[in-house]
């Protein structure tokens, strides 16, 4: 008894041997016909390659002209394609590079305008306190202001000279827009000095209109109180304020802050001031020094 795989692997061969003896029986049942087909495109090749057209060219090379046009076109449009593909990205590129350049020529262009604008400012700001200077009947010495006290408000800054410079506590500070403060601690080479916004400063003053006495404190928001001015005085928003130089530390005359809130208190009038002088943005101040006897 035969095994049924054996079976199917015997007819698998027998198939697999049917292919070719099938084609052999095709070609050999139409041997004629193929002879002819073969015989017929011979004859064909040996027209055209003895044809000729105009100018003697061979039919053939007309035939393999128009066969092989379409691939060279492609081939042609391909080629030029990618050629200006590649010419047009070389172009962005150094369009792009070519930007860059200029972008950071431009940068290097603003550093420049803002470097000499600043030094063009400062110019201007030290002339406006050399003129200053030149107009004050006192001595005075110019510091630049090179630290603030730590904290968000703070009232307090730094300059740039100290004991090697004479300078000592108590003496005033000011600028041309008005007064700053006062010297509070010395340093060989630095020195401590307290804005007249500090609620433990003092300013002995008096109002430009009416000429009433008061000391200014300071407050709170970068303002000052004016205190000890009577409910019955006249003080009106605007009014400008001036050192009394009663408090033997600020010369007479400087401008102190303006008047921008006034009401009537139980006996005393609550007057708000704004400080003459840039107190947040100081760069260079001067320091009043003590006659000489």
């Amino acid at each position: 008894m035969m095994d049924p795989d054996t079976q199917s692997f015997g007819a698998a061969q027998g198939v697999g041997r049917e292919g070719p003896e099938v084609v052999q029986a095709f070609v050999s049942r139409h041997r004629a016909f193929f002879i002819l087909v073969g015989v017929m495109v011979a004859q064909l090749l040996l027209l055209s390659v003895q044809i000729t057209r105009n100018h003697n060219v061979r039919l053939i090379q007309v035939w393999a002209v128009d066969a092989l046009d379409p691939f060279e076109r492609a081939l042609h449009w391909t080629v030029k394609t990618t050629g200006n593909s590649w010419t047009s990205l070389s172009g962005l590129r150094h369009a792009q590079q070519r930007n860059q350049e200029l972008r950071a020529q431009l940068d290097a262009a603003r550093s420049q305008v803002l470097a000499l604008s600043e030094k063009a400012g400062e110019a201007e700001r030290l002339r406006a306190l050399l003129d200053f200077k030149s107009q004050l009947p006192f001595q005075t010495i110019a510091a630049e202001v090179i630290a603030s006290s730590p904290g968000e408000r703070s009232n307090a800054i730094f300059i740039g000279k100290g004991s090697d410079s004479a300078l000592t506590t108590d003496l005033a500070v000011i600028t041309p827009s008005g007064v700053v403060g006062k010297i509070i601690a010395v340093f060989p080479h630095s020195a401590q000095v307290l804005l007249l916004t500090d609620p433990s400063s003092g300013v002995g003053c008096l109002l430009e209109q009416g000429r009433i006495q008061g000391v200014l404190k300071g407050g709170s928001q970068g303002l000052a109180q004016l205190r000890y001015v009577m409910n019955e005085q006249s003080v009106s928003v605007g009014d400008m304020i001036l050192t009394s130089g009663l408090d033997q530390i600020y010369p007479k005359g400087l401008p102190v802050g303006t008047v921008v809130r006034t009401t009537d208190g139980n006996i005393y009038k609550e007057i708000t001031v704004k400080p003459a002088a840039p107190l947040d943005r100081l760069e260079t101040v001067l320091v009043v020094l003590k006659p000489t006897r």
